[in-house]
């Protein structure tokens, strides 16, 4: 649910700032501040929750994302939408911290990229409804409206956080050298920083097509509504290769399902500016969902198995760091090309930039 809200935030918020006029450069502004206090913060929640349990830092999370909403639902105006994404992307970061730990530390080390698969189901469903929600409540609403329909979903997760089966979680048992070092001895291991680099790859292909295609689309004429069922089509993808990554699990290993996935989002990255119409954007968007869908489950299998005892959710934490420091800057400098070069040489750099990360998963692939 706290997905939900930020999944729907952010596309009413990039269509909200092209209503008034805003620039792309103004507009990936406003999705960086998405990612900007998650990059500087989620090492420090990654250790706060391994030290004090999940309930109290989402708690925390769900309520920042509501008032994050509730902002632009009462004031309107673009000034306002730089301290709402502040808090929504933040309260965020946490709850994803939180989640993504508590399920590496629960499972057996063979179970856990099957039931990270089942988290990220969850993630998935939320990828849809969010956008889809957003688009038809802009075009048969207001934005102001959107905004506040999201701020009552994570509402809700706020009080399932409260009242649910989450408090019932305790915190990992703690040894005395779980503290011991900092992010950059994390960052030392080899395995631990193939891992991150190949991730930050996969993450960074989702979030910029979360903040390009509302702007290509809009270019294109399309409608919120549209613009909203391709981003549906793009979560649906993602949810239905979560669907099967338990079977996909037991035939192939983690870094074989990284290395596809680089490679397909290559070549939807290439293939995006040469689709004008919205079925053939609706196709390769699935495509991708499909790519950067598997590669997260295997991914964060991978990280709980390489992490130290005792700091997973650190390790975490490192990898939403690094993740959201290219979502601060990749908005920056793609909206700033795209004002300058025009969109298809944004969705042709980060086909390159994709591209760069392929001989290494594939070395861990097929090194054996």
């Amino acid at each position: 649910m706290a997905h939900s809200a930020l999944a729907g935030a952010r596309v009413t918020t990039s269509l909200y700032a092209l209503s008034l006029h805003a620039s792309e450069f103004t507009i990936g502004t406003l999705i960086a501040l998405f990612a900007l206090f998650p990059m500087l913060l989620a090492v420090s929640a990654g250790r706060a929750i391994d030290r004090i349990g999940i309930v109290r830092p989402m708690l925390a999370g769900c309520a920042a994302i509501a008032a994050g909403c509730a902002l632009p639902g009462f004031v309107s105006g673009l000034p306002v939408l730089y301290l709402a994404t502040i808090l929504i992307g933040t309260g965020f970061m946490v709850v994803q911290v939180a989640a993504q730990h508590t399920v590496g530390a629960i499972s057996a080390a063979e179970r856990r990229a099957s039931n990270f698969s089942w988290l990220a189901l969850g993630f998935s469903i939320s990828g849809f409804c969010g956008p889809v929600m957003a688009g038809f409540l802009i075009d048969h609403a207001r934005h102001d409206v959107a905004y506040l329909a999201f701020c009552m979903i994570a509402l809700s997760a706020l009080s399932l956080t409260a009242c649910g089966r989450l408090r019932q979680v305790r915190p990992a048992a703690q040894e005395k050298e779980a503290c011991a070092g900092g992010a950059m001895q994390l960052l030392r291991d080899r395995e631990l920083r193939r891992i991150y680099i190949v991730g930050t790859l996969l993450a960074s292909a989702w979030d910029l097509f979360t903040f390009v295609l509302p702007i290509h689309g809009a270019h294109l004429g399309f409608s919120a509504s549209t613009i909203g069922i391709i981003l549906g089509s793009f979560s649906a993808a993602t949810f239905l290769v979560r669907l099967g990554m338990p079977w996909i699990a037991r035939h192939y290993s983690e870094w074989h399902v990284l290395t596809a996935a680089l490679i397909l989002a290559v070549v939807c990255y290439a293939l995006f500016p040469l689709t004008g119409r919205p079925a053939s954007m609706m196709a390769v968007a699935a495509m991708l969902g499909a790519a950067v869908g598997s590669s997260q489950p295997n991914m964060l299998a991978l990280l709980h198995h390489a992490a130290p005892s005792g700091r997973g959710a650190e390790a975490v934490g490192v990898r939403i760091t690094i993740g959201n420091a290219c979502q601060v800057i990749l908005p920056l400098a793609f909206g700033g090309a795209g004002a300058a070069l025009g969109l298809p040489a944004v969705f042709w750099a980060m086909s390159a930039m994709i591209g760069a990360g392929v001989p290494a998963a594939w070395h861990q692939a097929f090194r054996k």
